[in-house]
């Protein structure tokens, strides 16, 4: 690759830090202790130093909430088709992708996607995602980045075979090797 695509390949991709407050749930008047995990809130660097102060790590007993910041929202130009999806919906979601196991006490985030796509391909291999409504700062940059790297391609429909006169085509090839 030469200077000029790297750069080209630099611009179309952007990283958007961000931090997540996972929520664990358990249910007290149940038999078994079954955590149930949400999102409690995400937010962009932008106002990641609001959310500190703001979110210390709850304990109630039967609620708490973790910090985990570090993470980072990757946009690329390829995936624009799913980010320009999730932005047409009714409510444009964020998928956070956890490492842990279903009903574990315990889950750790390491992966955040603006792309149902890539949500439904983490959860065909059985991770588990999360989601939030998008905060607004990160839809107005999704839709930033949408408009300016991301061009609706025309589907044209496909013309289909036609099956009999390939059976015909073909019934008639051997029979004029036959002969």
């Amino acid at each position: 690759m030469n200077d000029s695509s790297n750069r080209a390949e630099e611009t179309s991709r952007v990283s958007i830090p961000i931090a997540v407050v996972l929520e664990r749930t358990i249910d007290q008047s149940k038999r078994w202790v079954v955590p149930s995990w949400s999102i409690y809130t995400v937010v962009s660097d932008q106002n990641l130093d609001s959310l500190q102060q703001q979110v210390t790590v709850q304990d109630d007993g039967t609620t708490q909430r973790f910090f985990h910041g570090g993470l980072s929202l990757n946009l690329f130009k390829d995936g624009g088709e799913g980010y320009w999806y999730n932005l047409l919906s009714s409510d444009p979601y964020l998928f956070v992708v956890c490492e842990g196991e279903p009903g574990a006490m315990e889950i750790i985030p390491f992966y955040v996607t603006a792309n149902q796509d890539e949500a439904m391909g983490h959860l065909e291999t059985d991770d588990i995602v999360l989601s939030i409504p998008m905060p607004v700062d990160i839809r107005e940059l999704l839709e930033h980045y949408v408009l300016d790297h991301y061009e609706p391609v025309e589907k044209k429909k496909r013309k289909r075979r036609d099956w009999l006169q390939d059976s015909i085509r073909t019934s008639n090839q051997s029979q004029k090797k036959h002969d």
